[in-house]
Order: structure tokens, then sequence, then C-alpha cells
């Protein structure tokens, strides 16, 4: 097969690019320009696309023997997930731009543009498994469960992944730096990227404040009562309890967390710790990475990349899945997805709209 790999710079893609022309396809390796001003370097372990990475990347595919490119894809990706990251915290909603990429980006523009150039598929340096199985290619848990990326590719169709390969799925992170110094990759053991790669501070308040502006108003605990103020409710998360600047103590002494965020009224709410339990999930845009279920089914339900899976029951209408969980999970924010799971199997994934609390703590 014509496969083009993805390499992002990373010790990941490096391998996994390896791996497919071990495999015996033909293989094109392809960097992703994100930025619209990529840095010269990399500062820390946050961030991505810089002039290094895509440089790290080129010296791998020179190492392996297959062509380089690198596509520009800055103004996709502004679009698309920077945006569409910015729109979502406005709307008091906390996005996972991962899912985003990878459904926009990775497997959408990429893979069309492989498609469109007479390419079969795209190959990735994620931790997940492709399984052949009864009904066509099925998603599956990593076998390195601390590394396991299912939960970001939970938006990927069946059509998708009949074109994607994830050659890492069944080996654990030690075992691939092995594999790449044994290969004699200059990225074996270079720092895995983490956090927002478009945030390469990590202060997603203060990248919020710059774009935005600052928005002052109140934090109010569930009475009414002002208790704090704030510069922009759009740099809360329900759930958040550092950061908070609260003027006015319980007289309980109870440490207070967000509980809701109110955009309309530029006003974020915060309350005690038993207010954050939820057991109701209620998402839309819902993306199934096979046939579509019917009915109610009996599933595992992730709620946050790398998070607990929680035993639940799931009804599918249309684009909107109703989720009830066995137990209470705790700061949940609509904005967030849930990520459905059969064993290993992942069914599907759907954007958070809403949570509620069905039945006291006690059941």
């Amino acid at each position: 097969m014509r496969v083009v790999a993805a390499m992002s710079g990373g010790v990941d893609s490096a391998v996994a690019a390896a791996r497919m022309v071990d495999a015996g396809h033909e293989v094109v390796g392809v960097h992703l320009a994100l930025s619209q001003s990529a840095a010269t370097l990399r500062e820390s372990a946050r961030g991505c696309c810089t002039i290094e990475d895509a440089g790290d990347a080129r010296r791998v595919a020179d190492k392996v023997g297959i062509p380089f490119y690198v596509w520009d894809m800055a103004q996709r990706f502004k679009e698309d997930v920077v945006e569409d990251f910015v729109a979502e915290y406005t709307a008091g909603r906390t996005p996972n731009p991962c899912l985003r990429c990878n459904e926009r980006i990775k497997f959408a523009a990429l893979l069309d543009k492989a498609l469109a150039l007479g390419f079969d598929a795209v190959a990735t340096g994620h931790y997940a498994q492709i399984v052949d199985g009864r009904q066509g290619r099925e998603l599956h848990r990593a076998v390195d469960m601390a590394k396991d990326q299912s939960y970001v590719l939970g938006v990927l169709d069946a059509d998708q992944l009949a074109r994607s390969f994830f050659p890492l799925g069944d080996t654990t992170k030690p075992q691939i730096r092995e594999e790449a110094a044994a290969r004699g990759f200059s990225v074996a053991k270079k720092p895995d990227s983490h956090d927002i790669c478009f945030i390469a501070d990590g202060d997603t308040k203060g990248w919020l404040t710059r774009r935005l502006g600052e928005q002052p108003g109140d934090i109010v605990d569930t009475d009414g009562t002002v208790v704090g103020h704030h510069e922009g409710a759009f740099a809360y998360t329900v759930g958040q309890r550092r950061g908070l600047g609260l003027k006015v103590p319980r007289e309980d002494g109870a440490k207070r967390y967000v509980v809701d965020v109110q955009p309309s009224s530029n006003t974020v709410v915060v309350g005690t710790e038993d207010l954050l339990g939820i057991d109701l999930v209620v998402g839309e845009h819902a993306r199934w990475c096979g046939e579509a279920p019917v009915g109610e089914l009996r599933v595992g339900a992730q709620l946050r990349a790398h998070g607990e899976e929680f035993a639940a029951t799931a009804v599918a209408e249309g684009e909107r899945v109703t989720v009830r969980l066995d137990a209470r999970a705790r700061g949940v924010a609509p904005g967030q997805s849930v990520v459905l799971y059969d064993g290993t199997r992942v069914v599907g994934s759907a954007t958070i709209t809403a949570t509620d609390r069905r039945r006291s703590a006690s059941g």
C-alpha cells in the first residue's frame, strides 16, 4: 500500500514510519506545519511544530530512506482547532483540542489530501490498535494503558479507520525508545510533547486573556453571594479549585470548586465538592467507530483523556447520546468528550453538552 506517515518530529511517529517501511509499504513522510509563525527551537516538552521538529522528522526520513515533505495546514488548523478552542471557552465550555485536531486535521484534512494524491492510507504514532472484526476494522485500546490514546481517536468513523494505521499499539513506550535508539534515531530520547500544543508555555488562562481581553466579573456562591472576582469567566472550568482567589471563606472552612460557568452573565459559580458529582451525561455530535448502536447498550464511559472508565448504560438517538453512569463522576464539564467502550473496543464518542444527578449520592 502507498502510505503517508505523519511525522511530528518525535520518537513515536519516527518509529511508526519505520515500522510501516519494514511492513513492506511504500511510505512517504509528511510533517504538518500547523503554526503560522513557527518557533525555531523547542523551549521545553510543551508545544510542537517548531522548525527544529521539522528538521528532526526530516533526519529520520533520511535515515529510513523515504521521501519527506512538509504540508502547510496552518490556516486549516487555526480555523478548525484554535478558533474552535476559543469559541468553546467563550461559551463556557471546556474543549479537548486534541480530539478536534484528530477529527478535522489528521484524519480529515490530511487523509483527504493523501487520498487525493493517490495514497491508500495514513499512519501515525498514536498508541492505539486496529483489529479486524466481524464488521470491519475496529479501534481498540493500546497495550500500554499508561500511553493509550484511543480516547482522542474516538472521533474516527469506519471509513477513516479503514484507511488508518497505528503501528505502535502493541508496544510500550520504553520499548519504542529502545527501538528508536537501536535504529540510530537522534530523537530516541527526545521528551514527549504534552498539554495543548499551541499554548507552548502551558498558561491557558493567560493565552485566552491575551486573545479575548480582560472581562471582569463576579465569582458567586450557590446562593448568589459574591465571594470573589475574576478577569474573565472564559478562564474557568467546572471542577477547578486552584487559582480562584476567593475573598470570603465558608464558615465551615470547606473547600470550594467551580460548579458552573455562566457566560451570559460573565459569572463563575463555586460550591462544595459534593456538587461536582454527576451520573448523567448528554452528548451531541456523536461519532461512531463502526455501525451506529441501536437502542440501549452497556458500555464503559471515559470522560477525559487518561481518566478512569465508568460502567454505564448508553442510549443513542441519531447524533445525540445519553449516558447513565453506574457511579458518580466528579468535575465533568460541558465541552469535554465522552468516549464509549465495549471492553477494549472504542464504540464512539460525543461532545458533552449537559450533565446532571439522577439520584442521591447514597444511591
